[in-house]
């Protein structure tokens, strides 16, 4: 290549990953991260992980970029804005609406990074003959590190990746590669004394600065999360559907950000504060048609209806009362216990009284009929 060759050939990648939509760049040392593994193993071996197996399951190659690919020499880290229009935090006083995470609004964004990161691995191929391989965030790889560890920004103390340029609204994406290039200098951390991260999280998901406990975040819950959400965690959720962007959006550092000029990831009407009521009428095969192509999808409807039916019960809002009813009929005993406690918000004692008397007679399923024995209770606000 000549003296300047590396140089020139970093410039016409940054240069192809431009051309692809990508608005952040940067190289990392694969090496750079293994103190960031040694936390990921700490945050497993407390079980903060939760039901999230697959987690624990690749946790070597996870912790590892060596154990993943003994090969790798280089990390390209790329970001592609996604920051949105409005600050998320405005829908959640829209409480017969269902607030869905920015990220989720628009196309599935695993199918359109790993597509575009293609492109551009597979011109750096070409003009180098190097291996490579791309991973977005449903691989064995721990991104947010790596792109700390190429400047792309630093992760903040809700272990998120900030960037001085683009806020807290990076999707991210990595290109590992046999071809020896020389990394970027990290980002220094500038959260200084700022806490508005920690402090915002309505279900104080943050045992100490930059440490999660996944079991009590909203984006686990509402996503991950399989079973019966707990009782202490259903009115901290309010009307929030699917993830949270609270963490996110209350960051300072937002107020640099451009809106997203990509338009697959802006939002479609059908996850834009759609309203409650038309959510709960979704059975599989209209919830698969609604949202064909976004990542709502593969949370499945019964999980998803749950979620709308906790945001029911807390929205106030006595017009979904008939919509949440015919719920108690439903197929799926999670959405029908869901459907109980919704009522034991919405409706009065004497509507419980007679709905009790006409569905719990026939019920088989023990969390169904736990949520009927307390639906006439309503649980008293929670402190966390």
């Amino acid at each position: 290549m000549g003296q300047q060759g590396p140089q020139d050939l970093v410039s016409r990648l940054r240069a192809e990953a431009d051309a692809a939509g990508f608005a952040a760049f940067g190289i990392a040392d694969p090496a750079a991260i293994a103190e960031d593994g040694a936390r990921f193993r700490t945050f497993l071996a407390l079980g903060r992980q939760g039901e999230m197996a697959w987690l624990a399951a690749k946790a070597d190659r996870r912790a590892d970029p060596f154990t993943l690919w003994p090969d790798v020499r280089s990390v390209i880290m790329l970001g592609m804005n996604y920051a949105p229009a409005r600050n998320p935090m405005e829908k959640l006083a829209h409480r017969s609406a269902g607030n869905i995470s920015c990220y989720a609004q628009g196309r599935d964004y695993h199918i359109i990074v790993k597509k575009r990161l293609k492109k551009v691995a597979g011109w750096l191929h070409r003009e180098t003959g190097a291996e490579v391989k791309v991973f977005v965030d449903t691989a064995p790889v721990l991104e947010k590190p790596l792109a700390r560890a190429a400047a792309l920004g630093w992760q903040g103390k809700h272990t998120n990746l900030v960037s001085r340029q683009f806020g807290s609204w990076l999707f991210l994406g990595a290109i590992f590669t046999t071809l020896p290039l020389t990394p970027d200098n990290p980002e220094p951390d500038h959260c200084g004394s700022c806490r508005a991260c920690l402090d915002i999280c309505p279900t104080g998901a943050f045992p100490a600065p930059r440490q999660l406990d996944a079991r009590r975040c909203i984006s686990y819950l509402t996503i991950e999360y399989a079973g019966h959400i707990a009782p202490e965690f259903r009115r901290a959720m309010g009307n929030r559907i699917y993830g949270c962007d609270d963490c996110l959006a209350v960051c300072p550092w937002n107020k640099w950000a451009r809106t997203a000029s990509e338009a697959a990831f802006h939002p479609r009407a059908s996850a834009d504060n759609p309203h409650l009521g038309e959510l709960l009428e979704l059975d599989d095969v209209a919830f698969r048609a609604r949202f064909a192509g976004s990542p709502i999808k593969r949370t499945g409807r019964d999980r998803f209806v749950r979620n709308c039916l906790i945001a029911a019960g807390n929205s106030g809002d006595r017009a979904l009362l008939g919509a949440v009813v015919r719920l108690l009929e439903d197929r799926s005993p999670l959405v029908r216990a869901m459907a109980v406690w919704a009522v034991g918000q919405l409706a009065d004692a004497a509507q419980i009284t007679k709905l009790s008397a006409r569905y719990l007679a026939g019920e088989t399923d023990h969390a169904v009929r736990a949520e009927w024995a307390g639906a006439s209770a309503p649980e008293p606000e929670q402190e966390i």
